[in-house]
């Protein structure tokens, strides 16, 4: 099966980050919002979706029966209860099982689904909603012909990197809870604006779009960040008495310790359950 095969999709638990994913889908233009089927257990929570021609309910079962794609985003906490509501339905002929959730494991819902279906996991960020996630992808080998078909779909919801399954809760702190953490720095150098003489609205897309061009840079010159700083900075200049003024109190210190310290959460919570 391919992508052009593979058109109808349901998103089975569709919170912030479901919801994300089949705004970025529509939006994509591969996929038709009559192709996508959101379930939730209140359903007055997606009413929105419903209205805009996606199809909505509280049947996982029946959703992944008129589905091939199964997109699971859920809390881990949910995980087993969610897997057994539709593991009688699941066809290892027809279906993908696509998983959102943290610190889940391939094994782990392969037991509970009770057969050996394919199983990708994924870690996008809710930027997914306007096709600029960061989405990382990982599979047992045997799989990877579905970890393509997956990568597929979301190569066309942002940039897409395949890991190691061992890599999967790093990128969760990187590129999930890291979005949280860019998007702090915005505010930041938002604040900084306003108090130099921007109007707060102003400051705010002043930061927002340095950012947007900062980041672009680094992606599109494949150069390290270094290599663009050095270009702005002058001997005895403003730009290096500012990120000078940054490392004396602590930024670079402050970033690396909250992912690292969002990773060791998420080791926390596994070994919780």
């Amino acid at each position: 099966m391919d992508t052009e095969e593979m058109k109808k999709i349901a998103i089975i638990g569709a919170g912030n980050l479901g919801q994300a994913i089949a705004k970025g889908l529509l939006k994509s233009g591969k996929f038709l919002p009559e192709d996508i089927t959101l379930t939730r257990r209140t359903l007055s929570e997606i009413t929105s979706f419903e209205e805009s021609g996606f199809r909505v309910t509280d049947n996982n079962s029946s959703a992944v029966q008129e589905s091939e794609l199964i997109i699971i985003s859920v809390g881990p906490q949910n995980a087993e209860q969610v897997l057994n509501s539709f593991k009688d339905v699941i066809n290892s002929d027809k279906h993908i099982i696509i998983s959102t959730m943290t610190g889940v494991s391939i094994d782990a819902i392969h037991n509970t689904v009770g057969q050996q279906i394919p199983i990708v996991r994924i870690m996008p960020n809710t930027a997914v909603a306007i096709c600029e996630s960061m989405t990382c992808l990982a599979a047992l080998d045997s799989d990877y012909e579905s970890l393509e078909i997956v990568k597929k779909v979301f190569d066309q919801l942002g940039k897409t990197l395949m890991v190691k399954e061992s890599l999967m809760a790093p990128a969760t702190a990187l590129c999930g809870s890291g979005l949280a953490f860019f998007l702090r720095s915005i505010r930041a150098a938002s604040q900084g604006g306003t108090e130099i003489g921007f109007h707060a609205d102003e400051a705010i897309l002043l930061a927002a779009q340095t950012a947007r061009g900062a980041a672009s840079l680094t992606i599109d010159s494949e150069l390290h960040p270094e290599s663009e700083i050095d270009k702005v900075t002058t001997p005895k200049g403003i730009t290096i008495s500012g990120l000078n003024e940054m490392e004396h109190q602590g930024f670079s210190s402050a970033m690396i310790r909250a992912i690292v310290r969002s990773a060791d959460k998420i080791d926390e919570i596994i070994n919780e359950s």
